[in-house]
């Protein structure tokens, strides 16, 4: 992973220095406002409902252990014990004390961390595939191309103030774990007919107030190009985004891109890109590329007797738990004998308290840096569903992993399931929340705890946002949830048949919201018309995904409504 330069340290320590000094000035009385909003922003810090809330940046999900053991002693000794990964693979604290947010930055600055640009209408943290690097149907390991992107849109002066955030997502495979498809700018990594290597550029994605599915702009962008092209990208946003509407989900890029049509948006680009970029100095080399890569050295992987491994996981599947664990929460790695764990941050109800979706503890987060430690290399990923994952494990370790896992109720075999969901903080936590969403996920949970059902159901994404601004992807959800405020009462709107696959769709609406209580019985409705009525095959029901594309959203709403 990307180690910093004197002059990053440098860089960083100095701007936490000027936080630290803007902070006091604001809180002596001697900065106003509004001009310590844009600098809070910058390094990373909202106000939301009840405290300040810090989102700590994790560049394209990857953490070494020694960052999740600062990241646990941060928690404990500035926050209330736990912190929060988000869609973005970012760590968010929820009760920092603002007069303290200088000394966290200091902290995650002697670590090689930081908060800036996790905020702001600026180039936010750049995600991509947890499984970069290990699957062995990438076309090229995107997190090098995520480095060069990080590294050239870190405090860039063109693109700090930008019309709104810009998000941007890079896959190096056909299968999409990262929602490309609905970012400012989705990259596929390709190869051309030539065998050269590239980019599909697919621009105008985001959610929530008004959803859009982004359109490919360029089919095959020569790698070289990369740097200079996204500066087009962003140089035709900056002249021509809105800027006059106080309706800030209308400054999306999306928006430009709708209003103007695909082909005309092209247009600009290319003009821009023509007159300006392309060819100059932002053209990267192979020297560029090589050092990128550097930064992701293939780890001494240990040969692994395949034979001798398989008979080892054939006794531990007499229990159950595990073989459970294995089929669910591991997957395969490029390398034999090695498969990645993905620990589940989705525990449910655990003592008979909700947990909820991507918190962890500073106790589970120093135990998951021992054990990263100890069976992958020291590392640990983030991952869009709000899960973490250990790369590079080698099967004979896995039966005591699972074991370390089940300790702390990070081993729940629920990956993919109807409650492995990805749920925002809502109106618990958030300002601009509408509706609760713990106490929704909790009666899920309660109402859906039996994994053989879980397992009989098959894949499930369900999604639940707190408002409008659909920080959960609810849209793109097999199940979406919103929650809606009708006069001070929280009620929840269902829609269904979204996907952020390779084939993202939007979810088509189901009907009227119901109320609170009505969430789980209404759920088991739209589950049971799927159970009845899908096709099976032998030992093989038709996927969730595949029959409401099949047979629509009319037997659900008959199913709901009557």
């Amino acid at each position: 992973m990307y180690k910093y330069t004197h002059a990053d340290q440098a860089m960083v320590d100095e701007r936490v220095e000027q936080f630290r000094d803007q902070t006091r000035r604001f809180l002596a009385g001697e900065l106003p406002e509004e001009q310590y909003l844009p600098l809070r922003l910058q390094n990373g810090l909202y106000i939301q409902r009840h405290a300040p809330m810090l989102r700590i940046a994790v560049p394209y999900g990857l953490m070494a252990s020694y960052q999740v053991r600062k990241l646990a002693e941060i928690t404990r000794k500035y926050d209330k014990g736990y912190g929060h990964f988000t869609t973005r693979t970012n760590l968010q604290l929820n009760w920092p004390k603002l007069e303290e947010v200088p000394d966290i930055l200091a902290e995650l600055a002697s670590v090689q961390m930081h908060a800036i640009q996790t905020s702001g209408n600026c180039i936010r943290n750049t995600t991509t595939d947890p499984y970069a690097g290990i699957n062995a149907n990438e076309v090229e390991d995107p997190r090098p191309y995520c480095e060069i992107i990080r590294q050239w849109s870190t405090f860039h002066p063109e693109f700090a103030f930008l019309p709104r955030k810009f998000k941007i997502a890079v896959i190096g495979t056909a299968e999409d774990r990262a929602a490309t498809q609905v970012h400012d700018i989705g990259l596929h990594v390709v190869k051309n007919d030539e065998g050269e290597v590239g980019f599909e550029v697919i621009v105008g994605g985001g959610l929530g107030r008004i959803p859009v599915i982004g359109k490919t702009i360029r089919e095959f962008l020569p790698r070289e190009h990369l740097l200079s092209y996204l500066d087009a990208i962003l140089r035709v946003y900056n002249l021509h985004g809105r800027r006059d509407s106080k309706a800030k989900y209308r400054s999306r890029i999306k928006i430009l891109v709708e209003s103007l049509g695909a082909r005309e948006f092209t247009k600009l680009v290319e003009k821009e890109w023509e007159t300006f970029t392309k060819d100059g100095e932002l053209t990267l080399t192979e020297e560029n590329f090589e050092t990128a890569k550097s930064y992701f050295p293939e780890f001494d992987y240990d040969k692994v007797d395949e034979l001798e491994s398989q008979s080892q996981l054939k006794k531990q599947f007499e229990n159950k738990a595990f073989a459970d664990w294995y089929a669910r929460n591991t997957v395969p790695h490029k390398v034999a004998g090695y498969r990645a764990v993905i620990a589940s941050l989705k525990a449910g109800v655990v003592d008979g308290k909700y947990v909820p979706a991507g918190d962890v503890t500073d106790k589970q987060l120093d135990r998951l840096a021992d054990l990263a430690d100890q069976y992958s290399f020291g590392e640990i990923r983030g991952t869009h569903q709000q899960n973490l994952v250990f790369a590079d494990v080698k099967q004979t370790d896995l039966y005591a992993l699972w074991e370390a896992l089940t300790e702390m109720d990070l081993a729940r075999p629920n990956i993919g399931t109807l409650t492995d969901m990805i749920v925002c903080p809502g109106f618990d936590l958030c300002s601009l929340a509408n509706a609760t969403t713990f106490n929704i996920a909790e009666q899920i949970e309660k109402h859906f705890d039996d994994l053989d059902y879980l397992y009989d159901l098959g894949e499930i994404r369900l999604n639940m946002s707190g408002c409008v601004n659909a920080c959960a992807h609810h849209h793109v959800a097999d199940i979406g949830i919103l929650g809606v405020d009708k006069k001070g009462e929280h009620w929840y709107q269902f829609s269904l048949g979204g996907s952020s696959k390779s084939d993202t769709r939007l979810g088509e609406i189901l009907g009227r919201s119901v109320a609170t209580d009505e969430v789980a019985p209404t759920l088991q409705k739209v589950l049971d018309v799927y159970t009845q009525q899908r096709h099976v095959e032998g030992d093989n029901p038709e996927p969730f995904a595949e029959f409401v594309q099949r047979v629509g959203i009319q037997p659900f709403k008959e199913a709901v409504y009557g």
